[in-house]
């Protein structure tokens, strides 16, 4: 079989481990005669991370480029098309995903959060686009609903960073107290207040767990600075370990007990490896995962004002150990092995 040549489309390149994650998912799930060529905003680091080809995703010469010499393009998931910011990213993915399609390219929205869309615009043109594609998936209910109303049927499976194949790594062996992972990020939601009150908890909660606090900053560029206000007011058994790796950062939660995140591929993988999670919640994406596999947490809008009965909380968690199943796990895996099914479909059959 002759090669195919298809451009992975994403948020790739721009320091973002969840990203990252389903990048390299992709790439694990593509069929074997694929030959990926990634949009990224770092293109020698993806080259040299993932030994792909890889071009700038901002340079249009580039782009062009790419699409001329391929013959498939993939939106590769995550929340591409997306409006709670600015109008700048549904704007771009569809302008790309619209060019492939005027070129003659087979095209896949793959494994695609949508939403939340709150203009008409974004809405007309994430539905115009996805109108266009030769196959769809999407990881969540939700946004299968809203497709549906536009008569378009998705493909529906769990997000595919459930089933990226993980490395144990060597970063926690040293370290002899009972883990617990701390993941935020720098929200709109997570204000002054709510952060004074969140670092409080965590430092009631290690007093009562005798536990280590493992401040993983997911997005360096808006994590990290949070990891850092937090460790400075733990007294001990703290540290901060940035994982570049996404295959060896999911393994590395096979190492820690316990999980309280607000990023969603933080809580994906932390789930995947059997840790007890608790999310705290800033976008629909994070809800639906909770109200999916009946994980506990709080909508970040409404986070407790006393720290005492977050800690508690959190205690009742640590104490009981709520994690999925091996076998809620492999049936997730299983599932989110529909997308890989997807990509064979449209890039092999057709």
């Amino acid at each position: 079989m002759s090669p195919t040549k298809a451009v992975l489309c994403g948020y790739y390149g721009m320091g973002n481990a969840g990203d990252e994650a389903l990048l390299v998912s992709l790439l694990q799930m593509l069929p074997e005669s694929v030959i990926p060529i990634v949009l990224s905003g770092n293109p020698q680091a993806t080259k040299k991370q993932y030994g792909v080809a890889s071009c700038d995703r901002k340079s249009t010469f580039a782009i062009l480029n790419a699409l001329k010499q391929s013959d498939v393009f993939i939106w590769g998931g995550g929340s591409l098309m997306q409006d709670s910011t600015s109008i700048a990213s549904p704007v771009y993915y569809a302008g790309l995903m619209a060019l492939a399609q005027q070129q003659g390219l087979k095209t896949i929205a793959w494994a695609q959060g949508i939403g939340p869309l709150n203009k008409s615009f974004t809405r007309w043109l994430t539905k115009q686009t996805l109108l266009g594609c030769n196959g769809i998936s999407v990881r969540d209910a939700a946004s299968a609903k809203l497709l549906s109303s536009w008569q378009i049927e998705p493909v529906i499976a769990p997000d595919p960073v459930w089933a990226m194949k993980s490395e144990p790594g060597k970063q926690l062996q040293d370290i002899t107290k009972p883990i617990v992972a701390v993941i935020l990020r720098s929200h709109p939601l997570l204000t002054k207040t709510r952060l004074k009150v969140l670092i409080q908890a965590i430092k009631e909660f290690q007093t009562h767990t005798d536990s280590h606090i493992l401040l993983i900053p997911f997005q360096p560029t808006q994590d990290e600075a949070i990891a850092e206000s937090i460790a400075a007011q733990l007294e001990h058994h703290k540290s901060i370990l940035p994982v570049n790796d996404p295959k060896k950062l999911k393994g590395l939660f096979s190492q820690v007990k316990m999980a309280i995140g607000m990023r969603l591929h933080s809580l994906i993988m932390a789930a995947a490896e059997g840790c007890s999670c608790f999310a705290l919640s800033y976008d629909p994406k994070v809800t639906q995962l909770m109200s999916e596999v009946n994980m506990l947490g709080y909508e970040l809008a409404d986070l407790p004002l006393e720290a005492t009965a977050i800690s508690q909380e959190w205690s009742k968690l640590y104490s009981n150990k709520s994690a999925l199943s091996s076998i809620q796990i492999q049936s997730l895996i299983d599932r989110a092995l529909i997308h890989k099914e997807l990509l064979r479909k449209v890039i092999i059959n057709q």
